[in-house]
């Protein structure tokens, strides 16, 4: 037995090593697992909260919530005012209630067993926008570094690899690009391209896309004379085959750490970006455009300002949590 134990510990991959260590951040762990809940919630967002129902038997007709776009009778029909007849049924999502719909009667109420966490100026369902609000916070989040990673990698893959004159253009660049405030540059470059959440993505990712070529920069540099790249260099294969299939592996540890705090960042500047009026166009559920209600009712209406802040909160924490996390257990200087 003591002589296979060894022998098991070697034949571990590194990720499996980084996973062991992974595991052993509580706090970490436990960041993970709200991550989990959040993406739930972002994707099952249409089974959490909506007034259209989730499943419809109607004259003889079986529609299920994905069905339910494709016929335009049913998204014209104002499903809070419809009755079922004696062989119709509908299931409704836990909150039924719309992210858009308003209801100027019930404007800023408090929570309540109708609205558990109260309505808002215009008395459109808080948990409902808060939940469709997920969506937008993840896609930017995902997005925007996705977007930042692609850029970043080929940036640093070139600037690294090649050296000489391709690094110092490439250097040059991001400098430039480092040097502007990135709040004004992304104002600046949503004023020139225009407003809308794709917009919004692409922007953000490109501001963040120096960080992750310097890393992936610095990364190559050490790689590119290591035994596996000469001994692709030997047997012919091209600068193209021996950047992005033998080395960019080695090299996307701390790209995947920084990625973490990387989302964290984009939902912050979404958020920022909709608190100021210039994110996502209304009336889009936003986490930032819920905050940014408040500013006019924040003496009395305490939970336009409580909740959303508490979810941006939660989120990019977990977030930050994570890549602690990852970042712990990747350094084996840091490792417990």
């Amino acid at each position: 037995m003591s002589d296979t134990t060894p022998k098991k510990k070697m034949r571990q991959s590194y990720w499996a090593i980084v996973f062991r260590q992974f595991r052993r951040n509580k706090l970490a762990v436990a960041a993970s697992v709200v991550l989990v809940l959040l993406f739930g919630i972002a994707i099952f967002a249409p089974f959490l909260a909506g007034e259209k129902p989730i499943y419809l038997e109607m004259d003889g007709e079986t529609y299920w919530l994905p069905n339910l776009f494709k016929y335009e009778d049913l998204v014209s029909m104002q499903f809070d005012r419809w009755e079922p007849g004696e062989n119709d049924r509908a299931v409704y999502a836990w909150i039924p209630h719309a992210p858009e719909r308003s209801n100027l009667r019930n404007r800023l109420q408090g929570p309540s067993a109708d609205h558990l966490l109260g309505t808002d100026d215009r008395g459109r369902d808080i948990l409902s926008r808060l939940i469709w609000g997920t969506q937008i916070s993840m896609s930017v989040g995902f997005m925007a570094v996705g977007v930042a990673i692609f850029m970043g990698v080929i940036m640093g893959a070139a600037a690294g690899f090649y050296g000489g004159k391709v690094d110092m253009v490439i250097l040059r660049i991001i400098e430039i690009m480092l040097c502007f405030p990135s709040l004004i540059l992304i104002l600046a470059l949503i004023a020139y391209l225009g407003r809308s959440i794709w917009i919004i993505m692409l922007v953000i990712g490109i501001i963040g896309s120096p960080d992750v070529a310097r890393l992936v920069r610095g990364e190559y540099l050490k790689l590119r004379s290591s035994d596996f790249a000469t001994a692709a260099k030997a047997t012919g294969l091209s600068d193209i085959r021996i950047m992005f299939r033998h080395i960019l592996p080695n090299a996307m540890a701390p790209v995947l750490v920084n990625a973490t705090f990387g989302v964290a960042g984009a939902i912050l500047t979404e958020s920022a970006l909709s608190f100021l009026g210039l994110g996502v166009r209304p009336p889009t559920a936003s986490w930032g455009e819920i905050l940014s209600q408040s500013k006019a009712y924040v003496d009395y209406a305490w939970w336009l300002v409580v909740f959303p802040g508490f979810a941006i909160f939660i989120t990019v924490t977990a977030f930050n949590l994570v890549g602690e996390g990852l970042r712990d257990a990747m350094d084996p200087k840091l490792r417990q």
